[in-house]
């Protein structure tokens, strides 16, 4: 309840910096919440597990304090289908990055880091999934060391300033998630901060410094990214990494990974028109439409169920906004065959709005 008030409160505060009207602007609101719990994968775990996955950001709340419908519970949704409700970013990615003749991926790196493997030529062969821990070991191991007081390592320089531990980071690679074949997912259950602190405290009864335990964290990260290429990747490599998350800003990550494909372009999100910081916002946000009206989204390969379905779950807002909204789907459709309603979108169009354009308030837009 408190982070749906949260949400709220949060989403009124955005339209008013930004100067516009919810009621006449926003047809739907969606997010996916706070990720409590995932467990898609119950058999790495001692007892009697089952497939599980908690977000917190009660739409209920949204919808009411703002009066615009709201969607979440995708990832329960597409767990439903017999899948694993995460990272669920292959429809959006592939929308936005295949290109006809590369091999292209998108690669986050937040907590938990993903990357979009998308062969060339098709969306349909994209397929998605969790390398492991993105920063939330280098965060764990900043915090320790600074008793709270950074959250992060800003710019890499914590861990720069010091000499990794190979043999630290190969036996932390051998631990079953990295060596799981794919699908897979994970999340802070397997890989949180208590494990971190743990690594740290090894190291320094070894002799490491404080920045040797960061850098050695943080090549963790970076290995299991260039394993997952290598061990995942579509045949014949991949030509272009786009980068997405606050783990892309890190120099030590980034420029192992060129170390180790040195033919393949790296840049970030931006490059192809979407900007590094929102691609998770305005992919829950096609999640969303998808979702009211009732339409598929792609399938990725290398998953459990090929089963296609809608996913989200939806809360009307205000009555009045919520028909308009049933009539703007209605009128969408117009009279386009029930039968192919549920086929996913396969092409979309970036358009790449220049400096100084006006956008659509009439206002220059000069970032």
């Amino acid at each position: 309840m408190q982070l749906g008030e949260f949400a709220a409160d949060a989403i009124h505060q955005f339209a008013k910096e930004h100067n516009f009207n919810l009621q006449e602007e926003v047809d739907i609101i969606a997010g996916q919440g706070q990720t409590i719990w995932h467990l898609p994968l119950p058999e790495m775990f001692e007892g009697d597990q089952i497939r599980a996955h908690l977000d917190m950001a009660e739409i209920s709340i949204i919808a009411a304090k703002t009066g615009i419908t709201a969607l979440s519970n995708f990832r329960v949704s597409d767990m439903a289908l017999g899948r694993q409700g995460c990272p669920l970013f292959v429809a959006w990615d592939g929308l936005c990055a295949t290109h006809p003749e590369k091999n292209v991926a998108v690669q986050n790196i937040g907590g938990i880091a993903n990357i979009t493997m998308l062969p060339k030529g098709d969306p349909r062969l994209g397929y998605d999934f969790d390398t492991g821990p993105g920063n939330v070991f280098i965060d764990g191991a900043v915090r320790f060391f600074t008793n709270g007081e950074s959250q992060y390592d800003k710019d890499g320089k914590m861990g720069a300033a010091g000499k990794v531990d190979q043999e630290i980071v190969d036996e932390v690679l051998q631990q079953p998630y990295f060596l799981h074949d794919i699908p897979k997912t994970t999340g802070r259950e397997t890989f949180g901060d208590e494990l971190s602190e743990e690594l740290c405290k090894r190291m320094l009864a070894k002799g490491a410094t404080p920045e040797d335990c960061v850098a050695t964290i943080t090549r963790i990260t970076a290995k299991s990214l260039a394993d997952g290429y290598k061990r995942w990747g579509p045949p014949g490599g991949i030509d272009e990494i786009y980068l997405g998350g606050g783990g892309s800003y890190n120099p030590n990550i980034i420029n192992y990974l060129r170390e180790q494909f040195p033919k393949t372009k790296i840049d970030f999100l931006d490059a192809i028109g979407v900007p590094c910081g929102s691609r998770e916002a305005m992919s829950f946000s096609f999640k969303g439409l998808e979702c009211i009206i009732g339409r598929s989204l792609i399938v990725p390969k290398h998953v459990e169920s090929s089963k296609a379905g809608i996913i989200g779950h939806i809360q009307p807002g205000a009555g009045l906004q919520y028909h308009r909204l049933m009539k703007h789907v209605q009128d969408f459709w117009g009279e386009w065959p029930l039968e192919k309603r549920m086929d996913p979108v396969l092409k979309m169009e970036i358009v790449k709005q220049e400096k100084g354009v006006a956008n659509g308030n009439g206002h220059a837009n000069g970032k």
